[in-house]
């Protein structure tokens, strides 16, 4: 996070600024302290798996979300996606657009991030902040290691697969639903259900516990980030398969399965929204076993959805009664 100010000038307002908030969490050695133009990840014999997202105040968060799930979602989303490529964290670089530098706002941010990046054993290695008169900008670039050749890719999905996926799905969409007021805020009874939902939507839980699992026993993976019809499609595509999904199967936290009960939402609301960031794996039929073993040692739900079949149609979802149900909608899109 280098400020490209030679140290014998005086310090700048971003020197400055790296200095308060940043520096002390940067405590991995290949940061050096955050005085350098570069940062260090140092070589132990594995892969270096790389991921890269960046959250936009009002497209990935809203402007008046507290800065602490700020910053917790801008290193999970990156976590997710190392957890279902089967890679450990190693360490993070972050570039920081902010309209100000405002201490209410970044100190809470930094504590949090600093939080995370000793829970999730990913260190601050460096970045960049700069001005920006437009929307708040938090981009991370993640590290993550893997045994040589270890990682986990879209690609491997075979007929005879089962289609699994951690975790709820579709609790994020109605956490947004429910900040943004309407309907589904009215219709959401307890307090405590609203509040779940809107937890899952600002602070993901990345499946990092589950990396391990995925890169012993899954042929494909990827993690559900703009929903998971729209990211089976993805696997699928690039597997050159199809598949098809059992929509009773797709599980649901109570609070989404009242209100789909009730009528309030439907399923295609719930798995063509993003940000659930579980993750969607596709596992060998004997491997079923001791991927799920696995996952409950880990202490991540997983749930069976569907198969992989042959062809390259479009994924197939069914209701109980095996009758296909036609998505108007797939997934979040940006364009």
């Amino acid at each position: 996070m280098s400020s490209h100010v030679a140290s014998v000038k005086p310090a700048s307002g971003e020197d400055s600024l790296i200095a308060r908030y940043f520096r002390p969490i940067a405590t991995d050695p290949g940061a050096f302290q955050l005085d350098d133009d570069a940062a260090a990840l140092m070589p132990d014999g594995n892969d270096i798996v790389v991921t890269t997202d960046a959250i936009v105040e009002g497209v990935h968060f809203l402007p008046d979300d507290p800065p602490d799930t700020v910053a917790r979602k801008a290193l999970r989303v990156n976590l997710s996606d190392l957890a279902a490529k089967g890679a450990a964290p190693a360490g993070f670089v972050l570039t920081l657009a902010l309209r100000n530098a405002d201490e209410a706002w970044l100190k809470p941010f930094a504590a949090a991030l600093g939080e995370d990046a000793r829970q999730f054993g990913c260190p601050l290695l460096g970045g960049d902040t700069v001005s920006t008169p437009g929307p708040l900008m938090i981009s991370v670039t993640a590290f993550g290691r893997v045994p040589p050749g270890k990682m986990v890719h879209r690609s491997g999905a075979k007929p005879g697969d089962r289609v699994m996926v951690t975790g709820t799905i579709g609790d994020a969409a109605l956490g947004l639903a429910v900040l943004k007021g309407g309907k589904v805020h009215a219709d959401t009874g307890a307090i405590a259900a609203r509040e779940m939902l809107v937890g899952r939507y600002r602070v993901p839980q990345p499946r990092v516990a589950l990396a391990e699992a995925v890169r012993g026993h899954a042929s494909a993976a990827m993690d559900v980030s703009d929903g998971l019809a729209g990211d089976l499609a993805k696997l699928c595509g690039v597997s050159d398969v199809s598949a098809v999904i059992d929509l009773q199967s797709v599980p649901l936290s109570d609070a989404a399965r009242d209100l789909v009960s009730r009528g309030i939402v439907g399923l295609e609301t719930l798995i063509a929204g993003g940000d659930d960031y579980e993750i969607l794996c596709t596992i060998p039929e004997d491997r079923v076993e001791g991927f799920a073993a696995a996952a409950q040692r880990a202490g991540v739900p997983v749930h069976s959805i569907g198969a992989i079949v042959a062809g390259v149609a479009a994924p197939k979802f069914v209701d109980k009664q095996g009758r296909e149900i036609v998505l108007e909608r797939m997934s979040y899109s940006h364009f």
